[in-house]
This record gives structure tokens, C-alpha cells and sequence, in this order.
């Protein structure tokens, strides 16, 4: 048992001092082996690698699939094109609003968090700037809109996090609605109410907008005028979520986006001599994010396989009230060990997915309210200062973790996890 917290407690430590997890996994589990007593070659070999190759198996596809969508949105200008109507929409008086719905529809839609902060920055710095609005509140606009509600809240949603449990609980995703609607609600109400009283104490200060010292970050309006129609630009992220969620169809998350992925070609013909290289690219970026995944699940397997995960399997099961709380800080404390939300929920769930799947079978709770709950839990604690799309928002926005991680700590980390709260009271009460 205490093998395995000094290994998870060196795990969030080395990724806290921006190791890879990809080396950083495999020598904390063997720390869980050794106090564990088993053989560390064949731990190695077999039961750490027997979980990394399983859940890239399992879930390759659709990273590589999401990572080339998102890239076709990108190169053909359809994501850009989608945040500059919905930003013009809302115009500086809203500015904040429309970062956070801009970055909402675009993650609703499939498309991957860091296509959505390339997308979304310009024009956030642009409303910001035409609001003198301080710069500091960027990030936390961003994660409100791209790290929250419509990564695992919104019914429906493609994210990662909301499909994973879907293979434990043996649901779809439009899990829980009730559940998943009044959570996204509760995130999106109080972090924009935050949001905008942190505006009005830096304006009451007369801190507004300076410029970013890279330039680049402006908009050309020439490049404005070469976007597609924002209208047709919707139709690929309307493939998706169709396509995944209706009744009639609910084709596999891989046909999804395929379907999008040609959608966004047909769509943007002008771009076809550019579509192989961006695949390219796509699929190439892909690889880093299943590798990490995969090696924090591959830890979590190793954990499984000692004695005392016995003890902490006890430990939390024995949480008293709703099982569905236990689940919770499961889930939320190994997506902040691992500082990923599909890592630390894919190692919950490998080690304790069953369990709770049994006692939702005994307990008469639907398995539909432990799979929104784990997609809540996910992301919880994994947007702690290390976790690597905080990272890459902080160095796209031009901000350091003193100037904005206190935004990105209470919209994408405090009430992710209080949002659990009121999913679990309504689960208790029997609505889903």
C-alpha cells in the first residue's frame, strides 16, 4: 500500500517537473513493483505493457481520427471562421462570453482542446483588446470553454473523456443527461460569474488591455476575408455529433469521424492540395497523446497487480454513502497524479470500471450515472499546474502561471470537481 503512493506521489512530482510520463511511468511503476514483491523484468515486460498496448488498441483509433479532424478544421480556416462569427456575435460588450462559447462549440464539435486554443486566442485577444479587457483573463476564458462543461458534461460530447467509460458501463454518450446538463450549467454559470467579477476588480484597478509582445497574434483582416462561410464550416462538427448521436444512427466514434474528416474536405475543395500533408501532420500529432495515455493506464495496470491495491480498493469502495462518490475521488485523484483526464480516469477505471459496474447492478443505481460521473471526475484535479494542456495554454497566451493559473485553478479544477456534487444528489434521487 505504501509502494503504491510513494509511486503515485513520484509520478505527479516528475510530471509536475515536466518530465515525460512516457519514461516517467514505467520507473514509478516498477517503484509499485518492488514494494509489491513482484518480479520487475516481467512486471515491466508483461503487466505494464500488457496495459499501455491495450488501451492504445483500443483507443488509437480515435485519437489519431480526432487529431486529423481537428487539423483539417484548422488548416481550411472552417474552426477559425467558426469563433470569428460566433466572436462577432457577441462583440466586445460580451468578450468574455464569446471566448468561452466560441471555444465551446468548437470542443462540442470534436475538435481537439489545442486546435481549439490555436483557433480561439486572435480573436480573444482582439475583443479583449477592443473591451480593454486585461489579457490575464484569456486563459481562464479559454479552459472555462474548452477544459470543462462540453469536455465531459454536455451530453453527447466526442471528447475522449466522455467515451471511455461508455466501454465499462456498457453506455452511450449521451449518458445521464439530466445529470451531465445540470453540471454544465453549474460550471458554465459560476465561471463565467467569476470570470466577469475578476474583469470588474482588475478594471476597478485600471488594469486593461496591454499588447501582447508577440505580434503575430493580431488578426489580418485579408486572412479574415479568405475564411469560409461560418455556416458551412458548421456542417463537419454537425457530421459528428449527428452521426454519433442519433437514435437511428449512432454510428462508432471512428465512422464519426471519418464522416467529419471528409466532411471538412468536401466542404473546403479549394484546400485539396494541402489535405495529405495536414493528415500528415494530424496523424503524427496524435502519437504523443496516445503514448502518454497509454503509459499512465500501463502504470495503473502494474498497480493493480500488486497485493495491497487490494487495500485500496477496500479503502475506496469503504467510502461511506453513494459509491458514486467514491468513484469520484478516484477518478479525480488519479487524473491529478497523471495530470491527464483520459490517463488518470483510464487507470481508474482499468482497475476498478467492474466494480462499480457490479455495484450499479446491486445498488439499482444506473450505470449511466457512474459514467458521468467519471467523465465529471476526469476533469477535476488533472488541470493542476502541470498538466500539459495548461502548460500549452499558458505559452500560446503569452501568460505565466503567476499571471493566470488562479483563473485556469477555479473554472477547469474547482468546479469541475464541485461539480460533481450536485450529478451525485441528483443520481441519489433517481433522476439521470
Amino acid at each position: 500500500m505504501l509502494g503504491i503512493i510513494i509511486g503515485l506521489v513520484l509520478l505527479m512530482f516528475l510530471a509536475y517537473r515536466g518530465y515525460s510520463i512516457i519514461w516517467v511511468a514505467p520507473i514509478c511503476a516498477l517503484v509499485v513493483a518492488l514494494t509489491g514483491g513482484l518480479e520487475l523484468l516481467p512486471a515491466y515486460k508483461e503487466t505494464y505493457m500488457s496495459g499501455f498496448v491495450g488501451f492504445t488498441k483500443l483507443w488509437f483509433p480515435v485519437f489519431m481520427l480526432g487529431a486529423i479532424f481537428g487539423h483539417l478544421m484548422d488548416y481550411t480556416g472552417a474552426a477559425r471562421s467558426i469563433a470569428h462569427w460566433l466572436t462577432k456575435i457577441f462583440g466586445p460588450k460580451r468578450a468574455i462570453l464569446g471566448v468561452i462559447v466560441g471555444c465551446a462549440v468548437l470542443t462540442y464539435g470534436g475538435i481537439s482542446l489545442f486546435v481549439v486554443v490555436f483557433a480561439m486566442y486572435p480573436l480573444a485577444v482582439a475583443l479583449f483588446r477592443e473591451a480593454n479587457i486585461t489579457r490575464k483573463l484569456i486563459p481562464g476564458a479559454i479552459a472555462l470553454g474548452s477544459f470543462t462543461f462540453t469536455m465531459t458534461a454536455v451530453p453527447g460530447t466526442p471528447q475522449i473523456q466522455n467515451l471511455i467509460p461508455m466501454d465499462y458501463f456498457h453506455t452511450t454518450p449521451t449518458a445521464a443527461p439530466i445529470m451531465g446538463i445540470v453540471s454544465a450549467l453549474f460550471m458554465f454559470g459560476l465561471g463565467y460569474a467569476y470570470l466577469v467579477s475578476r474583469e470588474k476588480k482588475f478594471a476597478a484597478k485600471g488594469e486593461g488591455f496591454t499588447e501582447p509582445e508577440k505580434k503575430a497574434s493580431s488578426i489580418d483582416e485579408t486572412e479574415l476575408k479568405e475564411l469560409p462561410n461560418p455556416f458551412i464550416s458548421f456542417l463537419p462538427l454537425i457530421t459528428v455529433i449527428l452521426t454519433l448521436n442519433l437514435e437511428y444512427l449512432k454510428w462508432d466514434i471512428v465512422v464519426c469521424l471519418l464522416a467529419g474528416i471528409i466532411m471538412a474536405m468536401i466542404t473546403n475543395p479549394k484546400g485539396y492540395k494541402g489535405f495529405t500533408k495536414t493528415i500528415s501532420a494530424g496523424a503524427t500529432g496524435s502519437i504523443t497523446a496516445i503514448i502518454n495515455t497509454s503509459a499512465a493506464v500501463g502504470f495503473g495496470n502494474v498497480v493493480r497487480a500488486v497485493p495491497g491495491f487490494q487495500n485500496l480498493t477496500d479503502f475506496v469502495l469503504g467510502i461511506k454513502g453513494s459509491p458514486l462518490i467514491s468513484e469520484a475521488i478516484a477518478v479525480n485523484l488519479l487524473a491529478g497524479a497523471t495530470g491527464s483526464a483520459s490517463g488518470g480516469m483510464g487507470i481508474a477505471l482499468a482497475a476498478l470500471g467492474d466494480k462499480y459496474y457490479q455495484l450499479a447492478l446491486d445498488t439499482g443505481i444506473s450505470p449511466q450515472a457512474f459514467h458521468r460521473v467519471a467523465s465529471l471526475a476526469s476533469g477535476g484535479l488533472d488541470t493542476l499546474p502541470h498538466n500539459g494542456a495548461v502548460l500549452t495554454l499558458l505559452a500560446i497566451t503569452g501568460m505565466t502561471h503567476k499571471d493566470s493559473y488562479i483563473d485556469i485553478f477555479v473554472t477547469s479544477l474547482v468546479l469541475p470537481v464541485l461539480s460533481s456534487i450536485p450529478a451525485i444528489i441528483i443520481a441519489s434521487l433517481g433522476i439521470y
